[in-house]
């Protein structure tokens, strides 16, 4: 049998140490970008939403056929003074 009497350079816990920390510490993520701007709606656009009306004003403005959300819209603006 021969063994090998070679000198060995460097100490091997302090390399076994390294090459555990190396495999375990977690990488240092990136900054995250800053969340994106909502889109600008333009002037005059319109939303979708669900409203809950008394079904006596929504008679009212279905009464003249198409166009009542538009009434209904424009009642609300004048309401509001825009």
């Amino acid at each position: 049998m021969v063994y090998d009497r070679t000198r060995r350079t460097g100490d091997a816990r302090q390399a076994a140490e390294a090459a555990f920390k190396a495999a375990t510490t977690k990488p240092v993520a990136p900054a995250p970008a800053p969340a994106p701007k909502p889109p600008v709606a333009a002037p005059g656009a319109r939303e979708s939403v669900t409203l809950r009306l008394d079904s006596a004003v929504l008679e009212y403005f279905q009464k003249d056929g198409p166009g009542w959300q538009d009434r209904i819209n424009d009642a609300l603006k004048r309401l509001i003074g825009a």
